[in-house]
């Protein structure tokens, strides 16, 4: 009997501890659920910074117009809606009938775009014949890969390639608007490229002055002086002093290749608008990341021209690892992937190991790709941290492009991109969100990371942003709305501290409200994830009020 009744109590035990454990299990399974733990950190990160800079760009749009114009800006143009999805409505059968009876008429449209095309589109449009002889592309003469007659004057300018700030502007002027090639030359120079890879020299101008030809000069912006411009500001990165000996050649190489390229034949408008207007590029490149893809597909396309293959005495091997970075790289200057792109520099600035020596320990290809990824992209953001005068003309030139993209809107009938309409558009309203929002916390991360190297960018980066802080306009006019504006201060009112992001891991939950203003939400459980905003002054202030 007391053997029996030890092992009913034993049975029991044992039951009530496997029930116990098996609730544990189902409590376990249920966290992970919730946190959903198939996600790397970097993406509950970026879905986090999104959901933060949706919440102060909705407080932003209540300020004023103006204020309403820059929130749209910046959330169409850095913020990724690929997985934003709208979920239907029951309508009338008229409305479903009308709808479907749109939906064919747009379909037969496309079928005729293509019938004209010729059936596949396998055709790189862009790309066309351009021709260099050796007489006109021979180096052998020519100190910076150019003809020229003011080559004094050129070779003053270039003494500042391994300064943050030359004036790009004057390269172009005293290299006969050959400012790409003129910069790329230097650099390869400089860097010992040409003999490192075994580059014929008259190959390369060849292929350079080719490039720079298919960049459109009548497009404000996104021509070769901006493709110069981020070259030489990617190859300034490289030197920094906490990469230093990280990156392989062929690595620097794929970098600078990569800023050379990256908005190669760029029609001078955005994404949306090849989108929302049907054209063959977004067709070609199903709406993804369409300038990005054709900016690739003809750089490369281009090196199969008439001695223009400057990557020709690479191995296979070489070839095809400098073909993949190149892609990541210039992927990545797409705006929309920012928030992404700002997330992994979060976590890695996080964890980041550094050699006794200060340098930064990348010890596999993966962390390698994931900086230079962000390093291209700052270079591709680097207008506001350089000197005053030099800042000024690029942002005219931003605005004049968009302005343009604003009239072509304007005669579709097509509804006007934000910052498009040069009746509307605050030029200075806009730089200090665009700073404040976007500029400032990726190049204050990518200072984190290479500390101290990057400080007097930043400082340049603060000065630039209170000037334009300065001079936007005063205006008695009231408020767009008057709610959501804590000190009362409307249109022209005084802008506050700037906006900011902060990663910290931790045990404390933040909970994020539901977005407002109809700006996207995103999702995540990632609760042991902690990212503040803040103002950087002691104010008390809202960062909302930019």
């Amino acid at each position: 009997m007391f053997q029996n009744g030890s092992h009913r109590e034993w049975n029991e035990s044992y039951q009530k501890l496997a029930m116990e454990t098996m609730e544990e299990l189902d409590w376990c399974l249920d966290q992970l659920e919730t946190i959903q733990t198939y996600r790397s950190v970097s993406d509950m990160a970026s879905n986090k910074f999104k959901r933060m800079l949706n919440r102060e760009l909705s407080h932003l749009s209540e300020m004023s117009r103006s204020g309403n114009q820059v929130s749209e800006y910046i959330s169409n143009t850095f913020l990724d809606k690929q997985n934003e999805l709208e979920v239907p409505c029951p309508v009338p059968k008229s409305r479903e009938r009308k709808r479907r009876q749109g939906q064919q008429q747009q379909q037969q449209q496309q079928q005729q775009q293509q019938q004209q095309q010729g059936g596949m589109m396998t055709h790189i449009s862009g790309v066309r014949k351009v021709s260099h002889t050796p007489s006109i592309s021979g180096s052998s003469c020519n100190r910076f890969g150019v003809k020229t007659d003011q080559e004094e004057l050129l070779s003053k300018d270039l003494e500042d390639i391994n300064r943050w700030g030359l004036n790009i502007f004057k390269v172009a002027e005293h290299s006969h608007n050959r400012p790409l090639t003129c910069i790329m030359y230097t650099i390869f120079q400089e860097r010992d490229l040409m003999r490192t890879f075994h580059i014929p020299k008259d190959t390369f101008v060849t292929f350079m002055l080719t490039l720079e030809d298919h960049y459109h000069s009548d497009v404000a912006y996104h021509n070769s002086l901006h493709a110069a411009d981020v070259a030489q500001s990617t190859h300034i990165l490289l030197s920094t002093p906490a990469l230093d000996a990280v990156f392989t050649d062929l690595e620097i190489l794929a970098a600078i290749f990569a800023a050379a390229i990256h908005d190669v034949d760029h029609p001078g408008v955005s994404n949306q608008f090849l989108i929302n207007t049907n054209s063959e590029l977004a067709l070609m490149y199903n709406d993804e990341s369409v300038l990005e893809n054709h900016h690739l597909a003809v750089g490369f396309k281009l090196l199969q021209e008439d001695n223009c293959d400057i990557f020709q005495n690479l191995t296979k091997k070489q070839r095809q690892t400098l073909r993949r970075m190149v892609i990541d790289m210039v992927l990545a200057t797409d705006m929309s992937k920012h928030m992404s792109l700002l997330a992994d520099l979060k976590t890695m600035v996080e964890t980041k190991k550094v050699t006794s020596s200060g340098v930064l320990l990348l010890d596999n290809y993966t962390d390698r790709m994931q900086v230079l990824r962000n390093m291209v992209h700052c270079a591709d953001l680097s207008n506001p941290t350089k000197p005053l005068d030099l800042y000024q003309q690029w942002t005219n030139r931003i605005m004049d492009e968009f302005f343009h993209q604003g009239d072509r809107e304007r005669e579709r009938g097509m509804e006007i991109s934000p910052m498009c309409d040069k009746h509307t558009a605050s030029v200075e309203r806009t730089q200090v969100g665009f700073i404040d929002y976007i500029v400032h916390p990726l190049w204050e991360t990518w200072a984190d990371l290479v500390h101290p190297d990057a400080q007097d960018i930043l400082d340049m980066l603060e000065d630039n942003r209170n000037w334009y802080q300065s001079m936007i306009p005063q205006s008695p006019s009231p408020p767009f709305y008057t709610e959501g504006s804590p000190d009362g201060e409307g249109e022209g009112g005084p802008v506050t501290s700037k906006f900011q992001f902060e990663l910290t891991l931790d045990d404390e939950d933040e909970q994020v409200g539901d977005v407002e203003g109809g700006m996207m939400e995103t999702t995540d459980g990632c609760d042991n994830l902690t990212l503040q905003s803040h103002p950087s002054d002691d104010d008390g202030d809202s960062p909302a009020e930019t």
